[in-house]
């Protein structure tokens, strides 16, 4: 049998709101993955390791705070500095559409806004795993 989907949920930054973020973890527990949920408050850094230590084959970050341009790039940069190639990453909360293609630039798979049906982020990444 087929090993789960390990999935972090994470939040970077100083954000203090995480219903979002429970919700998805929720909806993807549901759907047959392994969640972590790291909580708030998190650095790039601390996701970062605790994505390597938890065998994660996707980080979710969900954000509201506005600082997506800095903290979702920085996540990239240390995943590729710890050389980790095959995690997916994907990001969601308050994100104004015209900061989305700079997130996929820098490596960010794919954003969901508010009102994304979880549906769509469950396909998502059953449909784009890198493992």
């Amino acid at each position: 049998m087929d090993r789960k989907i390990r999935v972090l949920v994470a939040k970077p930054g100083l954000d203090g709101h995480d219903r979002g973020a429970k919700v998805i973890a929720r909806a993807l527990r549901d759907a047959g993955m392994e969640v972590v949920y790291t909580g708030l408050r998190q650095t790039p850094e601390q996701i970062v390791q605790a994505a390597i230590q938890e065998d994660a084959d996707v980080i979710a970050l969900s954000i509201l705070s506005g600082a997506h341009n800095h903290l979702f790039p920085r996540v990239m940069e240390l995943l590729a500095q710890k050389g980790v190639k095959d995690v997916l990453v994907i990001g969601g909360g308050v994100i104004p559409e015209d900061d989305i293609p700079f997130l996929k630039k820098a490596g960010i798979a794919e954003i969901f806004g508010p009102g994304t049906p979880t549906k769509a982020t469950i396909d998502f990444i059953r449909a784009n795993l890198k493992r």
